[in-house]
């Protein structure tokens, strides 16, 4: 299996020895986070401090008056960074030290924009607007998308790019301190991750359908499976024909969103999409499009729950998607319930068709951690020598 292990600019940067335990480590590549969300951020190899508090969604670049003057939107520079260009000195310096760099991006997840520009966020059925969600329904964030993927990327020496939240977020999010879990089914929380806004409307609109009919058939069938209390419920009664306009609007919008990032990339960059076999998940790895897996070279899956689901899902998606591309599973180091035994759960994973191991996170896991780490790449490795 090959090896991306993820990072921030200040674990590169700012805390000493970062390139060393990289290498110990043995990874293959380091993604730098180029485009983040807002985060509290652990530095437990810090000598100076005990974490890195980013206030709001940022770019990691110089944010280019020329590139951005007339945009609708445009990303904010993080004054926190204490450098203006800080993820591409972190790319620069990984390079210097001969370990690949990648560039990795976020793209919809931003809640200063949602909140200052609430027509361009997510809305559901019941007109609530999700701020730290932008929706791909609108042409100005797809441009917004395009425009931050090329300056993400530009004039850097990358060995790949990582698009993260590469489609749209939804209801169940982590928002301030988060009081909605436990409160809605599975089948509710997809309903309510449903975007209504105007840009989806009119694609409804334009499929033949009453945007305001939709809207009630959806409040109507989240009442109606709240009303009767099963948390368990999975499943919902919207009729098939509505179920699917709703899913093609947004697949559609996904698709043009995603065609316009991959347009900002230079042609040969190798290209990893996070994302979910569920076509109806939205989040950080949103459900994948029929299109969606033919375009980049590799597709990460969420696996950091240890157990068989996460190994079912990749035999399914190594089933179901081209041979071409290959499968990464995304493992966390640093999950609040750690993974009994890493090695283990590593091993089933590349033993159901994973070749890349996307670990989580190089900075944030410190020396409590450390054997986490080790014990990943460790297995990660022993697959690669197996099947070499």
């Amino acid at each position: 299996m090959r090896v991306v292990g993820y990072a921030y600019p200040w674990d590169i940067l700012d805390t000493p020895g970062f390139v060393d335990r990289a290498r110990e480590l043995g990874v293959d590549e380091v993604a730098v986070a180029v485009s983040y969300h807002s985060t509290r951020a652990a530095t437990p190899w810090s000598a100076s401090g005990t974490s890195v508090i980013a206030r709001h969604a940022a770019l990691y670049r110089p944010v280019r008056e020329e590139v951005w003057r007339d945009a609708p939107l445009r990303p904010a520079a993080p004054d926190w960074a204490g450098r203006p260009d800080s993820a591409g000195d972190a790319v620069r310096a990984l390079n210097a030290a001969g370990v690949p760099a990648a560039a990795w991006i976020v793209l919809t997840h931003d809640s200063r924009l949602g909140t200052r520009f609430p027509q361009y966020a997510v809305r559901n059925c019941f007109g609530e607007s999700y701020p730290w969600a932008l929706c791909p329904s609108h042409p100005e964030v797809r441009d917004y998308a395009a425009a931050l993927t090329a300056q993400c990327v530009a004039g850097l020496d990358l060995a790949s790019v990582l698009l993260e939240a590469c489609g749209q977020l939804g209801a169940v999010h982590q928002h301030q301190h988060e009081k909605t879990d436990g409160v809605w089914s599975p089948a509710v929380a997809r309903l309510l991750s449903v975007c209504c806004c105007a840009a989806c409307a009119d694609g409804w609109a334009g499929s033949g359908a009453v945007p305001e009919d939709v809207r009630a058939a959806l409040r109507h069938e989240v009442r109606r499976l709240m009303d009767g209390g099963d948390l368990r419920t999975t499943e919902d009664e919207l009729p098939a024909a509505l179920r699917s306009l709703v899913l093609e609007t947004r697949q559609r919008a996904t698709d043009r969103l995603r065609r316009g990032v991959l347009a900002a990339i230079a042609p040969g960059t190798r290209v990893a999409l996070h994302g979910a076999l569920d076509p109806w998940v939205t989040g950080a790895l949103p459900g994948l499009t029929p299109a969606a897996a033919g375009e980049v070279d590799a597709v990460v899956l969420q696996n950091w729950a240890p157990g068989r689901g996460g190994a079912d899902a990749v035999a399914e998606a190594r089933r179901h998607l081209p041979s071409t591309v290959d499968i990464g599973s995304y493992v966390s180091a640093v999950a609040a319930d750690p993974v009994p035994d890493m090695s283990d759960h590593v091993r089933r994973l590349a033993e159901a068709g994973a070749t890349e191991l996307h670990l989580y996170h190089l900075g944030l896991a410190g020396p409590g951690r450390r054997q986490d780490l080790h014990a990943a790449t460790d297995a990660a490795h022993a697959a690669r020598r197996k099947d070499s």
